[in-house]
C-alpha cells in the first residue's frame, strides 16, 4: 500500500447501514511543494547567526539545541543561500565600530572556509546560482547599520572588497548621516554625506537596505540610488502598525523602482496584538533591546538567546499572546497583492528575534512553500519569492556598479 507523505486529506469511510461512501481523493500539493522547495534557491537576507561565531559552544557544522541556524537544519529546511548579518550596537561609532565590523566579517569568512565542504562564499548572483548547482550553501554578507563605516566613506569601498553585498543605512539609533525609524529625527532623512554614501554603495555594487530607516530616509535613498533598493527584513505596516514595517505607499514606491521587500518573521513586526502587548510590557522595541543588552553586557552573541528566553517566559505566564507562523504568509500575501510577486522575498531575522510558533528555525521553511502553493501561487512566483527576486536585484546592482565604475 502506498502512503502519501504529508497528505492533508483523510480517506474516511462511513458504513451506516448504507453503501460505503467513497473517500475523497488525496491531493498532491504537499508532495509538489516539497519537490519545488528543495529544487529552488531558498535565500534568506537576514540572519544574526554571525554573533554566535564568537561563542565557544557554537559550531555551525553541528545541529544545535538552541538558535535557528546551523548547517544540518539549513539542509533539512532547504535553505541554501544566507546573508550573515554584521551587527553591533548602533551607539558604537567611529573606529571602534569599524573594528568590530571587520572582526565579524572575518568570522564569517573563517567559518565558511572551515566548512567549505558544505558552504561557499558568494559575491554575485551568478556565484549563488553556481553554489546551488554544486549542492553547496551560498554564504553572503550584509552589514546591519551604517554606523559601522565609522563615518568614513572609504570604509564602504573596503566593505565592498571584503564581499559585503548590502548595508542597512541605520539601525535602532540614528547614525551620523541617516535617521532611524526608532530614534528621534536628527537629519531630516539623509544628510548630503549620506547621499554620497548611497552613491558610493551603488558604485561598489552594495545593495542599499532600508530596513530600520525612517520614512524620510527611505524616500531620500530611493531618490538618490541608481539601483533598486531592498528591505532586508521588514514586514507590512498595514497588518502590524510598527515603525519597523513598511507602509503600503512605501512598498509601492520600492517596487516601482525594481526593489524587493524581504518579509521579517519577528513576532512583534507581524502581529498587532503581540506588538501591543509587548510594547505595554517592555516599553517598545528599543527599550526591550536595551534590557537584553544590559543582561548580556558585551557578549552580543547572547542577545538572541536572551530575547527568546524572555519571550517564552512571558507567553507561558500569559503576558504575551501566542502567534503562529501563518502570520508570515499573511504578510507575504499582502505585499504580493499590493505590488506583485516580483517584489517580495524572505528575510527571517533568525537568531536575532523572537520567531512565531511553527517557524522556530530553518528546518521549518518548507511550510512557507506549501502554504503559498495551497493559496494558488504558481511555481514560478514561489521560486521568485524564495530567492529569485533578490538575485534579480543583486544583478541589477551589479550592472549599475559596472556602469559607474566604467565612467
Amino acid at each position: 500500500m502506498r502512503l502519501f507523505r504529508n497528505c492533508l486529506c483523510l480517506a474516511t469511510f462511513f458504513i451506516v447501514g448504507s453503501p460505503l461512501i467513497a473517500p475523497a481523493k488525496c491531493d498532491d500539493i504537499a508532495e509538489r511543494a516539497h519537490k519545488l522547495h528543495f529544487s529552488s534557491i531558498v535565500l534568506d537576507t537576514h540572519d544574526d547567526t554571525t554573533q554566535r561565531f564568537f561563542s565557544k559552544t557554537f559550531d555551525i557544522a553541528k545541529r544545535n539545541s538552541d538558535g535557528s541556524i546551523d548547517i544540518p537544519r539549513m539542509k533539512e529546511g532547504g535553505m541554501n543561500a544566507i546573508f550573515f548579518s554584521i551587527w553591533i550596537d548602533g551607539r558604537i561609532m567611529g573606529p571602534p565600530a569599524v573594528q568590530k565590523a571587520l572582526d565579524q566579517i572575518d568570522a564569517v569568512h573563517e567559518n565558511v572556509r572551515k566548512n567549505s565542504k558544505d558552504m561557499v562564499f558568494c559575491r554575485t548572483a551568478d556565484e549563488v546560482r553556481r553554489a546551488h548547482k554544486d549542492g553547496k550553501i551560498a554564504a553572503l554578507i550584509g552589514v546591519e547599520g551604517g554606523h559601522m563605516i565609522g563615518n568614513d566613506i572609504r570604509i564602504v569601498r573596503i566593505f565592498g572588497d571584503l564581499g559585503v553585498r548590502y548595508m542597512t543605512l541605520s539601525h535602532f539609533y540614528n547614525d551620523e548621516w541617516a535617521d532611524s525609524s526608532t530614534d528621534k529625527p536628527a537629519h531630516n532623512g539623509l544628510t548630503d554625506a549620506g547621499k554620497d554614501i548611497v552613491r558610493e554603495m551603488n558604485r561598489q555594487g552594495i545593495m542599499v537596505d532600508i530596513s530600520h530607516v525612517s520614512d524620510k530616509t527611505f524616500y531620500d535613498a530611493l531618490e538618490v540610488s541608481k539601483a533598486p533598493l531592498i528591505a532586508s527584513h521588514s514586514s507590512c505596516r498595514a497588518l502590524c502598525n510598527h515603525v519597523r514595517d513598511m507602509s503600503d505607499d512605501m512598498i509601492k514606491a520600492l517596487a516601482a523602482k525594481g526593489g524587493v521587500i524581504q518579509i521579517n518573521y519577528e513576532i512583534s513586526f507581524i502581529d498587532q496584538a503581540y506588538k501591543d502587548a509587548s510594547d505595554k510590557l517592555s516599553g517598545g522595541v528599543v527599550a526591550l533591546i536595551d534590557q537584553i543588552k544590559k543582561a548580556c553586557g558585551d557578549e552580543e552573541e547572547c542577545m538572541g538567546r536572551k530575547m527568546n528566553e524572555q519571550h517564552d517566559k512571558a507567553v507561558a505566564e500569559g503576558k504575551l499572546p501566542h502567534v503562529t507562523w501563518e502570520r508570515i504568509i499573511d504578510h507575504i500575501d499582502h505585499a504580493v497583492k499590493l505590488v506583485g510577486a516580483d517584489h517580495v522575498g524572505l528575510g527571517s531575522d533568525f537568531d536575532g528575534a523572537s520567531m512565531p510558533e511553527g517557524m522556530e528555525d530553518a528546518s521549518k521553511l518548507p511550510k512557507i512553500t506549501e502554504a503559498l502553493m495551497r493559496k494558488g501561487y504558481s511555481d514560478d512566483d514561489i521560486r521568485k519569492i524564495l530567492g529569485g527576486n533578490l538575485l534579480r536585484v543583486m544583478e541589477q546592482n551589479e550592472k549599475v556598479a559596472r556602469e559607474l565604475q566604467a565612467r
